[in-house]
């Protein structure tokens, strides 16, 4: 995947950059202070001249088109300020090892603008969201060609190349660690619950929370953002806020999460429900009789053993200075 950006107006930041990655691992900067791109991979590529180019084309064109676009837009809409256009573009490989489809995405101002799939069966761009800027039957011809011969072949040879001089790092698989965690709410006397996955990799995982059986609605849960790590794993937190009124109605709350280091599907369930005051209160009161018959019994004893300590005392000493008729 490529993430470029354009921006139009003065910031600390270059005009034009662009991220590459091979699924969560970054493999590349380019950005328009050099015009060169700056490899992030853990060995050297053996074709670094021919990657230089092949940036130079890729690179060259989605800033320029994105700078067009852009431009448009502002006209047309008269806008002032600073604008951020941006990209996503990708290709897949199958586990076949044959080329699978380019996935291209453009959002202006964080909204989406445009979207289209370049279907390599077919050898045609299949239209998702129209573009901003209409495209006659020319421009679209030429379009199909440049992503048929061009772009989406450098972007497969890229990925091929990259995939295996990463493949240990991006192919490998790491089980999330699972923490579950109970908080009480001392303003409302209720509860909040978090299951929090951590250390796992690849970054996809499903974790879902569950009451009684049901998927609780997302619009009751707090977190579900997939986070890095700093180690290169990735974590997910997902936390629901129970009432004092539900605790008593003591509902089944569990936390499940699919991940490709898993065989099964992971299960785990909260120990939530709330204990009846009284039973509580009758609880303590027997804990302190335990407590106070535990304390007679240890003075008891300690009574009983001095008696027999002085007892032993006075006898070793009686025998030690009994006269005998000589002395």
């Amino acid at each position: 995947m490529a993430l470029a950006t354009y921006i139009n107006g003065q910031t600390p930041f270059p005009e034009f950059s662009v991220v590459v990655m091979l699924d969560d691992v970054q493999i590349g900067y380019y950005d328009s202070n050099t015009w060169k791109p700056v490899y992030r991979s853990h060995s050297e590529s053996k074709y670094y001249d021919e990657e230089q180019r092949d940036a130079g084309v890729v690179f060259q064109y989605i800033y320029n088109n994105l700078k067009y676009e852009t431009l448009y837009l502002i006209d047309r809409l008269n806008l002032t300020g600073v604008h951020v256009h941006q990209r996503l573009v990708g290709c897949e490989l199958l586990n076949s090892n044959k080329p699978g489809q380019l996935h291209y995405w453009d959002a202006f101002g964080g909204q989406n603008m445009e979207e289209f799939i370049f279907d390599v069966g077919k050898h045609a761009i299949q239209i998702k969201m129209p573009w901003v800027i209409t495209w006659d039957q020319l421009k679209r011809v030429h379009e199909n060609f440049m992503y048929e011969n061009v772009y989406h072949p450098i972007c497969i040879k890229t990925l091929r190349r990259y995939l295996n001089m990463e493949k240990n790092n991006v192919l490998r698989k790491v089980k999330p660690r699972v923490r579950l965690m109970k908080k009480p709410l001392t303003d409302s006397q209720g509860l909040q619950i978090s299951c929090l996955a951590t250390g796992f990799y690849p970054r996809h995982i499903n974790l879902t929370l569950f009451r009684d059986g049901q998927p609780v609605d997302d619009d009751q849960i707090t977190g579900g953002e997939i986070l890095p790590n700093g180690d290169g794993t990735y974590q997910m937190r997902k936390s629901l806020v129970i009432s004092k009124e539900e605790l008593h109605e003591e509902h089944k709350y569990n936390c499940t999460m699919k991940h490709l280091s898993l065989d099964n599907k992971l299960d785990i369930t909260f120990d939530v429900v709330k204990s009846d005051p009284r039973s509580s209160t009758q609880s303590v009161v027997i804990s302190v009789l335990v407590f106070m018959c535990v304390a007679v019994l240890i003075i008891t004893a300690l009574i009983i053993w001095r008696k027999i300590r002085v007892a032993g005392s006075v006898s070793k000493t009686t025998h030690h200075y009994t006269q005998t008729p000589s002395e």
